[in-house]
């Protein structure tokens, strides 16, 4: 079994053979991949959800909700509870959580049981993000980090752009059921793919919850955090809504505003691979231009996006804007706190799954309050204020992890 062991070198650092190594950020990417699809899948199907299990869409909502929530929570709890533990087993034991999940809420007889299935979903999701956003480090050679921490989060964004529209078309060609035994099948696939490619991953160190809290004390992860809950919230509270401003102010039809929204989610890839390659030289420089330019458009929207044409345009400057974010701000964070990656993740994960929740619940309250238009320039006012935390807190000098 020599190939699941580390190579060890001189005075034992660990040496990476590069090939192994990519392999095995794919098995990672793939994982995050599987678990962003499974908390976002019930977007597309809450209608014949909620006409199955007898609930009204709002309550069937609150399967994407609890799921998010439980992630924030379980990110900084299991970090300390899963100290000790080899990387590759814990891992392969949350996608099995997030598979049991997925098949869970595909048998589920009553909503009661959908709930389950969802608390156990943000287990895993929320467990294998904050593991995974730092294992970069550990799997590749320190000049390929950076484009491997994108590659990481590249299945975050693709998930936005395939994930969810593919559940949705299979919930459509069969049913929601079977959009979660697919989403159970990709998770189990997962699981194997990381089993099979990772190589020993041992905890690097082990950490208490207070531990966890107490690097809030430091500076430059309270400001990457803050940068993190107020871009994280702005986008949502925004983008939850983008649907009924898109009709309203461009009069696009069902059809067009999902071409939009798939050229809105191409964009947001190339923004993460590009911004990975920024914040690795300067996550403070890198998130300057993202706040910026997610401030401008976003507010931009109601204003220039009466064609189809220029709101086209917006929504890819958008998605090429935001799709930077998480990579960035992990960048940012992991550069903050070297030594304790795990347990900074798991803070990063708890604040981008609450600023989620956090974000749909203001734009609905502001849409209900002042109309759909209004939601933008909630969105552009906290990336103005992403930009003004970025410029004045404190930052990392680089982002070499």
């Amino acid at each position: 079994m020599a190939q699941t062991e580390e190579i060890t070198g001189t005075a034992g650092v660990p040496q990476r053979p590069a090939a192994r190594g990519r392999l095995g950020v794919a098995a990672v990417a793939s994982a995050t991949f599987t678990v962003v699809t499974s908390e976002m899948l019930p977007v597309g199907l809450l209608t014949p959800i909620g006409d199955t299990l007898k609930v009204t869409e709002g309550t069937a909502g609150l399967t994407l909700t609890i799921t998010g929530l439980v992630g924030a929570v379980s990110a900084p709890l299991l970090t300390p509870l899963l100290g000790r533990f080899d990387r590759r087993p814990v891992l392969c034991a949350l996608m099995a959580v997030l598979t049991a999940g997925n098949l869970l809420a595909a048998w589920s007889p009553h909503f009661a049981v959908m709930v389950a299935a969802r608390v156990l979903v943000g287990i895993g999701m929320g467990g294998v993000w904050a593991i995974a956003a730092g294992l970069a480090v550990r799997l590749v050679p320190p000049k390929s980090v950076g484009p491997a921490t994108s590659l990481i989060f590249s299945g975050i964004a693709v998930a936005s752009v395939l994930g969810v529209p593919a559940g949705t078309y299979i919930g459509e060609l069969a049913d929601w059921r079977t959009a979660f035994v697919t989403a159970g099948a990709l998770a189990l696939a997962a699981l194997i793919a990381l089993a099979a490619l990772l190589p020993r991953l041992p905890a690097e160190q082990e950490m208490r919850l207070g531990g966890v809290m107490r690097l809030l004390g430091e500076a430059r992860v309270r400001t990457g955090l803050a940068v993190v809950a107020l871009l994280v919230t702005g986008h949502f509270a925004a983008y939850t809504y983008v649907r009924p401003v898109l009709e309203e102010v461009s009069g696009a039809g069902a059809g067009m505003i999902g071409t939009l929204l798939l050229v809105y989610g191409v964009a947001g890839v190339a923004g993460n691979f590009a911004a990975g390659a920024g914040a690795g030289r300067s996550p403070r420089s890198t998130l300057l231009v993202i706040s910026a330019v997610l401030a401008a458009t976003v507010a931009l929207v109601p204003v220039l996006g009466g064609s189809v044409l220029t709101a086209g345009v917006l929504l890819a400057v958008w998605g090429l804007s935001y799709g930077g974010v998480s990579v960035s701000t992990q960048t940012w964070l992991l550069a903050s706190a070297p030594k304790t990656r795990e347990a900074v993740s798991s803070l990063f994960v708890g604040v981008f799954n609450g600023a989620i929740a956090l974000g749909a619940l203001a734009g609905g309250l502001v849409a209900d309050g002042a109309g759909a238009g209004a939601v933008m320039w909630l969105g552009g006012g906290l990336a103005v204020a992403a930009l003004a935390v970025t410029a004045l807190g404190r930052a990392p000098s680089s982002g070499r992890l």
